[in-house]
């Protein structure tokens, strides 16, 4: 008899405002973008939609997950208690954290990710290297799908989190997950059947066919 089948439902959160996009934020707590939300209103009627119910909701500690639970449930899904998950934050950068930039390549030790400022072993005074991220988040992962079998989970994360999520989901190094570009407000979808992974998408959005063209008349 096969197992049930555990469904996650990963949103990063919506645009942060600009003098945080400045700067390395990480796991600072910062706000979101005022304009970007109300640019994003399809979106979010859109995630509205999509998104399973009945599902458990989790955040993480970061206010900027919590207030894009609330954008999506003011678009039009019931609105649902929200858990606190904190191994799904975003990677501190410890020292490195509310700096420039521009500021940063000074103070690598390795080479920078082509994809990313630093690479995936870097770990900044203080803070964590993507590694070790990919090592809470995976371990948040089978934990959850241990307790919440068979259910659909929704965790509002960020960008870090979902790509350390499909790292250990298909066994990539953190090298390899940084070639991954997780996109706000898009929803990745992993199952966990029995004791195997699977990624259903990535960077889920939503989309329209073009309009049709008129019908010419006949040569």
């Amino acid at each position: 008899m096969s197992s049930p089948v555990t469904r996650f439902f990963l949103v990063r959160h919506a645009l942060v405002e600009p003098s945080a996009r400045a700067v390395l934020y990480g796991a600072m707590d910062v706000a979101l973008c005022d304009l970007a939300l109300r640019q994003e209103a399809a979106l979010y009627r859109w995630l509205a939609a999509r998104l399973p119910h009945p599902a458990r909701w989790f955040v993480t500690h970061l206010s900027r997950t919590r207030a894009t639970a609330a954008a999506i449930f003011a678009a039009g899904y019931p609105e649902q208690p929200l858990e606190e998950e904190p191994d799904f934050a975003e990677q501190h950068l410890g020292a490195w954290q509310g700096i420039p930039h521009e500021a940063l390549p000074a103070l690598l030790t390795e080479p920078p990710h082509p994809f990313w400022p630093h690479s995936g072993e870097e770990r900044p005074p203080g803070g964590e290297s993507f590694r070790d991220v990919l090592a809470r988040v995976g371990a948040a992962l089978e934990r959850m799908a241990h307790l919440l079998e068979g259910q659909d989970v929704v965790v509002i994360a960020h960008g870090g989190s979902i790509r350390a999520a499909l790292a250990h989901a298909i066994g990539l190094t953190p090298h390899q997950a940084l070639h991954f570009s997780i996109r706000n407000l898009s929803l990745t979808r992993l199952e966990r059947h029995g004791t195997d992974w699977r990624v259903a998408a990535v960077n889920e959005e939503p989309w329209t066919l073009p309009a049709a063209e008129p019908d010419r008349p006949a040569a």
